[in-house]
């Protein structure tokens, strides 16, 4: 139960920090950037998998600093993509 927690807070920063880096207005509030860490670090740890040659992973990266990076590095990735989806 604890990880959970702990999960849920280190989504919520990683959403928050990769809104603060992405230029321009994103909404969501803390809500949104839960669900931004969380797909970020879904999105960061399937990019690490997929160089290391392990495939297609359902794991994030990690709760390290490397990990909490590439969650970050998904998170401005999913960012992108969604307000790609969103200018249609």
């Amino acid at each position: 139960m604890l990880n959970l927690i702990l999960w849920l807070i280190v989504g919520i920063i990683v959403g928050a920090i990769a809104k603060a880096i992405y230029p321009g207005p994103q909404g969501g509030g803390i809500l949104g950037s839960l669900i931004l860490g969380i797909i970020g670090s879904f999105i960061g740890g399937t990019i690490a998998s997929l160089l290391s040659g392990g495939g297609f992973a359902l794991a994030s990266a990690g709760l390290s600093v490397p990990g909490i990076i590439l969650a970050i590095i998904g998170a401005l990735i999913a960012i992108f993509i969604w307000q790609q989806i969103a200018k249609r």
